[in-house]
């Protein structure tokens, strides 16, 4: 075995072979380290277990504000036992060392594994014990966590195997709706790691208004269109049917009225950094809303997405006809053109998340792998894979499993997206005030 050469960080599964290396060594011991950590300490330990001729089989490191946490199990021969070597090497550096006899020949069976991401504005010892009461109470456990961001708000990715999906999630809900904090469920591995496209809803979600409100408001007809609203709403009128008669109700605004209101738009808080993200990763951002083309055309345009489908207005002479043109996206359409997106691009639904707050997103989210509800009505996100109440879009990254400090190093360095469009009203893009 070649020793290593520099000092490593945390790791997953060793290359040895558990059972035979247990066989031909006699033993398989747990060594923990704790202490101040420092260079080098790894690599020393690794160079005292490779002399003595010892099988790495597994080993995990964490630092937690220069804390050392590190864990190695190892098989070793008991005639060439490195145990006094790594108790003078701890003693040298200032460092905790103990050992524990492991038996290895009982093989546990494969668990099932889920990312649990815990979000607030604050997390207190209460609101995280109670996430973890939530978890113990049906069988599961806490393998590993990692904190993702102290601000704008907190965020925990909680690693955590055993249960089935339904009861976990069951759980945890009810520990969301008690404690008020956000919680998403997501099965660990390769398919949560592999997502390729974002489509998301834009009323509401990436920006912070509802447009045909402000057009009503334009036109005079503020109280008619709400009426038509609340119609749609209680299941007393379609979707295609209230926006027809909505559009109706606009007859006659010109265009200049039109890029007024696209002007005085909002971006969510986060809006920004959110797309900015997503695009420095590769991801495919598609917006897909149940509003209209021109104002759509002018989000994707400014924060860089890749296609934008919206409602088309028919404008005659300048004006706005009354009409749309075209088919009418309606919750069907939004799930329908999820699929033809993900499919022009090659991407599966698996690797696809879809964002949204209404009625409306439902179809949508439930076909994508990962269905996250922002800031959403009741209905929408009791069908939702994961639901944030924070104002912040760039909190999603954190469902992802994105850190923070990772997201605004890139801010730092790169500045695409114009700052002009966040309004002039409300908190600024929540990771950064002044980049990009």
């Amino acid at each position: 075995m070649t020793a290593p050469t520099s000092d490593s960080g945390a790791a997953g599964p060793g290359t040895g072979k558990a059972g035979g290396a247990a066989d031909t060594l006699g033993q398989t011991i747990l060594v923990r380290v704790t202490g101040i950590d420092g260079p080098g300490i790894t690599a020393g330990i690794l160079h005292i277990l490779s002399d003595a001729g010892a099988e790495v089989l597994d080993m995990e490191q964490v630092v937690v504000r220069d804390r050392l946490n590190l864990g190695i199990f190892v098989a070793v021969d008991q005639e060439r036992s490195p145990l006094k070597d790594l108790l003078f090497f701890g003693w040298q550096r200032d460092i905790h060392i103990d050992f524990e006899v492991i038996d290895n020949g009982t093989v546990e069976p494969q668990r099932p594994r889920f990312a649990v991401i815990v979000i607030g504005r604050t997390l207190d010892a209460g609101e995280l014990g109670a996430v973890a009461d939530a978890i113990a109470s049906v069988g599961a456990n806490i393998e590993r966590i990692v904190r993702l961001s102290n601000y704008p708000v907190i965020s925990y990715e909680l690693i955590v195997v055993g249960s089935d999906l339904a009861r976990l999630r069951s759980s945890l809900l009810q520990a969301s709706h008690d404690y008020h904090v956000d919680i998403a469920i997501e099965r660990e591995g390769l398919a949560r790691r592999a997502k390729r496209l974002v489509v998301v809803d834009m009323d509401s979600t990436l920006i912070r208004d509802e447009v045909i409100d402000l057009l009503a408001a334009e036109a005079g007809v503020r109280d008619e269109i709400a009426a038509l609203t609340s119609e749609a709403m209680a299941g007393d009128l379609d979707f295609e049917t209230a926006l027809r008669q909505r559009v109706r109700l606009l007859a006659g605004l010109d265009e200049e009225t039109l890029h007024r209101v696209r002007d005085r738009l909002r971006l969510t808080p986060g809006a920004r950094t959110f797309v900015r993200t997503l695009k420095r990763l590769g991801y495919r951002v598609a917006i897909v809303s149940g509003g209209f083309d021109l104002f759509a055309d002018y989000a994707k345009d400014l924060l860089g997405a890749d296609s934008a489908h919206a409602n088309r207005l028919e404008i005659v002479d300048g004006r706005l006809s009354g009409e749309l043109e075209g088919d009418i996206i309606d919750g069907s359409a939004k799930a329908r053109l999820l699929e033809e997106i993900a499919a022009a691009d090659g991407i599966s639904l698996e690797q696809a998340v879809a964002i949204g707050d209404g009625a409306n997103d439902i179809e949508m989210l439930s076909r994508a792998g990962l269905g996250i509800a922002f800031n959403a009505k009741p209905a929408l996100a009791a069908a939702a894979d994961a639901t944030l109440q924070v104002p912040y879009l760039d909190a999603i990254l954190f469902v992802l499993g994105l850190k923070r400090e990772d997201i605004e190093a890139e801010q730092l360095s790169t500045s695409v997206i114009p700052k002009e469009w966040d309004g002039a009203e409300g908190p600024p893009d929540s990771l950064h005030d002044a980049a990009g």
